[in-house]
């Protein structure tokens, strides 16, 4: 499964470069991860927590895959902490990782997505979708702005957003011709973005609880609270409006973009070719697309958002809704649902990477250093900006946005009582950075969803929205210095 751009065939010479460089790129993330553990006293790492953060970064950009990036800041990670026994200490976080609760649910619920996803092709319902939207949306105007109301509907998880919305739209994109990269970038930012501002949401429910938890609203009024802080989301809706600007065609197609509208992009073979695989033999109908997905919402709303068990039942009422058309035999819905979810395991495998990056984060104290820099100035009418600009660089570099929200709280609410700035907008500030680090982070699992689903890399991905999201970013940022 390739997830990088498409080189040339090289053969002697070219390959031999492309092994010298890889191993050069190992040697000097060796040799600076040996020379933070020799150079480091009593567990102060200072500039060397950075030190992985940097590596994913640095080698995603050179050899434009994610896992791999991940993997080799994991590894620099743990050779700062403790050479001798990296490999091993690595080995166990990935078992903890693999029995956390949320890593769990991640691996069903991504998995069972890809499932339905892959039964609603099989069965033409994308297809028959795709047929009926095109009766409206016939142009690209239209199509862009049909895909950014179609992810403000589905506002009760990111998750279901990112799936749903990119295995909808994206026969019709191309169909139309408009890139799968900005498909990705319409979806990334109708996923966490709607999901804050419209509160019956899994991201509200995680901070009403965490509102009442720091005893700024009383008990059972947390949701209430949350509430008159969405005006103050000033990212959110910024970015909202900013894709709604580019789906109208007022805002032009920038950087990495204009490539891949001209037909320049690195697309993953195996998921292109998804849209071509044999399907059912069964004329497409749009019952067999709309019923899973509106029992997949319904479901999740009325078991308290819990998209796990939404999904569930989505699969028992697409596999009965099949059987009854015979559209195929069980044993052939079930290798469909398998090959759905095996459609997942690199998304996944990139997730888990990240997690064991968080945890390498943790013993590294990355957020505990960054901190620890700017608290100086979060002060007064510079809090609410600077822990926008602070904790929205946390988010982008650990992967980790309810972890921020965990950390942060604690640590900047004392400040804003103790100060004059104003809590609300501080709080919104706080909010805001996580929405920025799930809309750009390239590893994180909001933006890797958006790009599986559109069948792009998440690096790809990252790269072509970039001018975007960090326009929205520095308007956001501008807003909440002003504003203070």
């Amino acid at each position: 499964m390739d997830e990088s751009t498409h080189y040339p065939r090289e053969h002697g010479l070219g390959a031999e470069n492309r092994l010298r460089r890889g191993l050069g790129l190992l040697a000097i993330v060796v040799a600076a991860s040996l020379s933070g553990h020799l150079l480091v006293e009593d567990a102060a790492y200072g500039l060397y927590a950075l030190l992985p953060t940097l590596v994913v970064i640095g080698m995603a950009l050179i050899t434009r895959r994610t896992l791999e990036a991940l993997l080799a800041g994991c590894l620099s990670g743990f050779l700062i902490l403790s050479p001798t026994t990296a490999v091993q200490d690595m080995a166990v976080t990935g078992l903890e990782v693999m029995q956390n609760p949320t890593m769990g649910w991640i691996i069903l619920v991504c998995g069972l997505l890809g499932s339905l996803i892959g039964l609603l092709q099989f069965a033409r319902g994308t297809e028959a979708f795709s047929h009926s939207a095109g009766r409206y949306l016939k142009n690209r105007r239209t199509a862009m702005l049909g895909a950014t109301g179609l992810g403000a509907l589905i506002f009760i998880d990111d998750y279901l957003n990112a799936m749903t919305v990119s295995a909808a739209m994206k026969r019709l994109f191309d169909r139309l011709r408009i890139s799968r990269s900005m498909l990705a970038y319409i979806v990334d930012s109708t996923a966490a973005p709607i999901c804050l501002l419209i509160p019956f949401s899994t991201w509200a429910i995680y901070l009403a609880g965490l509102l009442e938890s720091h005893h700024l609203a009383e008990a059972g009024q947390g949701f209430s609270y949350y509430l008159g802080l969405v005006p103050y989301l000033i990212y959110p809706w910024v970015a909202l409006m900013l894709v709604i600007l580019v789906a109208s065609g007022i805002v032009p197609a920038l950087g990495r973009m204009k490539a891949a509208e001209r037909g320049e992009e690195a697309r993953d073979d195996e998921l292109a070719s998804d849209d071509t695989e044999r399907q059912t033999h069964r004329p497409p109908r749009l019952v067999n697309f709309v019923l899973p997905v509106v029992t997949l919402l319904l479901a999740t709303w009325w078991f308290d958002i819990d998209a796990l068990i939404g999904v569930g039942f989505a699969l028992l009422v697409t596999l009965g809704l099949y059987i009854a058309q015979d559209i195929a035999p069980l044993n052939r819905l079930f290798d469909e649902l398998l090959a759905g979810f095996q459609q997942m395991l690199l998304p996944l495998g990139i997730v888990f990477a990240a997690f064991i990056l968080q945890s390498v984060n943790e013993s590294l104290g990355l957020t505990e250093t960054l901190i620890s820099w700017v608290e100086p100035v979060m002060r007064g009418s510079w809090l609410p900006g600077v822990t926008f600009l602070l904790l929205a660089a946390l988010a982008f570099a650990t992967g980790s946005f309810w972890g921020v929200y965990a950390i942060a709280f604690p640590i900047v609410i004392p400040i804003a009582q103790a100060t004059d700035a104003s809590l609300p907008l501080t709080l919104g500030a706080m909010i805001s950075a996580g929405a920025f680090g799930s809309h750009a982070c390239f590893f994180g699992d909001a933006t890797v969803l958006s790009a599986r689903g559109c069948g792009i890399s998440p690096i790809q991905h990252a790269l072509t929205q970039l001018p975007y999201v960090l326009l929205a970013a520095l308007i956001s940022a501008v807003a909440y210095f002003l504003l203070a």
